[in-house]
Order: C-alpha cells, then sequence, then structure tokens
C-alpha cells in the first residue's frame, strides 16, 4: 500500500507543464483567483501572454470559456490614436459600399453575400438615417 501511495501525485489546476487544463463545470466553486477575457476586460485586465490555465463549460460541454489567472494578468494597453485610426479604417472597409452610391454606413454591409448594399443591390431604398453622407470636396488633384 505505502508504495501506491509513493506513485500518486497531488496535480492542481495551475501546474505548469503537465499540459492538463482541468474542466470545470457552470457555477462550480474554486475559481475566485479566475477570470474569463471578458471578466478581464472589465477588471481593465488582459492575459498578457499568460496561457490558460483551465476551462469552463455549460450547456453540456457545448459553450466553453477558458479562464486565466488574475494575479497574472496585466493591464489593458490604452487606445492610441494610431490604433483608433486603423480601427477605423478597417470598419470603414466593412462599411462603405463598394458599388455606385459609395455610402458609409453606420452598420456592416453584406460584402460576402451581395457585395453591396441592398441599394445598389436590388433598388431596396435605404433610410437616410442608416447611413453618412460624406461633403463632396473640390480638390484640384
Amino acid at each position: 500500500m505505502a508504495d501506491q501511495d509513493e506513485d500518486l501525485v497531488d496535480v492542481g489546476p495551475y501546474s505548469p507543464g503537465d499540459g492538463f487544463i482541468p474542466v470545470l463545470r457552470w457555477k462550480q466553486a474554486g475559481y475566485t483567483n479566475l477570470a474569463t477575457r471578458r471578466q478581464l476586460r472589465a477588471m481593465g485586465l488582459r492575459p498578457g501572454g499568460q496561457g490558460p490555465v483551465a476551462r469552463i463549460e455549460c450547456r453540456g460541454g457545448r459553450r466553453f470559456a477558458w479562464l486565466y489567472r488574475i494575479d497574472l494578468a496585466k493591464p489593458k494597453q490604452p487606445m492610441t490614436l494610431a490604433k483608433e485610426a486603423a480601427l477605423d479604417r478597417a470598419m470603414a472597409a466593412r462599411q462603405t459600399c463598394p458599388g455606385p452610391c459609395r455610402r458609409r454606413y453606420f452598420h456592416c454591409i453584406p460584402l460576402k453575400t451581395l457585395g453591396t448594399c441592398l441599394e445598389c443591390h436590388d433598388g431596396t431604398p435605404a433610410d437616410p438615417s442608416s447611413y453618412v453622407t460624406l461633403p463632396a470636396h473640390d480638390l484640384a488633384a
């Protein structure tokens, strides 16, 4: 019996390098110092390069989220003007119709399925409050 006890290894949920990630069920106790990405974001934190230490599941395992240690999380990086400009360009690409109207809508248009806005695709009139009217410029070049 003593030989069997020597072979047993106590593996905790935070044992690094063992390749085992514990699976916790929804509302299971024991993850007070763990948080999902959304919970970290609400606290003003980010995972900061650490890997997940556990996985929480609900709906019979069909939905899950990775859990990260709060004490190893780092503060969120502030939004800079360059990041904000890059995000605006990315959203403009998804919201601007490549068709003849060239309008920028407040929502993403179905570029993969239709290729244009509904007005350019089949003539359905767009609500004027759903897009931005950009002033025309009179530049020489």
